[in-house]
């Protein structure tokens, strides 16, 4: 398998929800995550953040994603993904739910180590996301 095949796996499986049980066989044990967000400042693992997608769904049910642009630099072994994040909070989560909607552009950059992900980077403003949401 590719590593553009199994990044486009494991970006759509955590893109839906799907969680680390779905995510896991893209990655090597003990994958490493960063983002230079707040949201995030506490995961550093990609089960981690695999998991903390699934529970955005809950408050944001109706969310998903579209792709913008999927590339792979196979020099380098990097897949990045841009994609734009929508949803409604329509259930109560972090804060009662606010019924705003969010447009929220990110981009994953998933770097291989042979035909697994190693560590993947997220580049995203999670506080204009909240701000959209009504949670900051």
């Amino acid at each position: 398998m590719s590593i553009e095949t199994t990044a486009r796996e494991f970006f759509e499986a955590c893109e839906t929800g799907k969680g680390w049980e779905r995510c896991k066989g893209c990655c090597h044990q003990g994958a490493t995550f960063s983002a230079q967000a707040d949201a995030l400042a506490d995961i550093s693992t990609l089960e981690g953040y695999a998991d903390w997608m699934k529970g955005l769904l809950t408050p944001i049910p109706d969310g998903h994603y579209e792709l913008k642009s999927f590339s792979t630099d196979a020099d380098r072994g990097v897949v990045t993904a841009f994609a734009v994040f929508h949803g409604t909070h329509s259930v109560d989560g972090p804060v009662p739910a606010t019924g705003n909607k969010v447009a929220a552009d990110y981009v994953y950059a998933m770097e291989f180590e042979g035909e697994k992900i190693r560590h993947m980077t997220k580049i995203w403003n999670d506080g204009h996301s909240l701000k959209q949401l009504g949670w900051a």
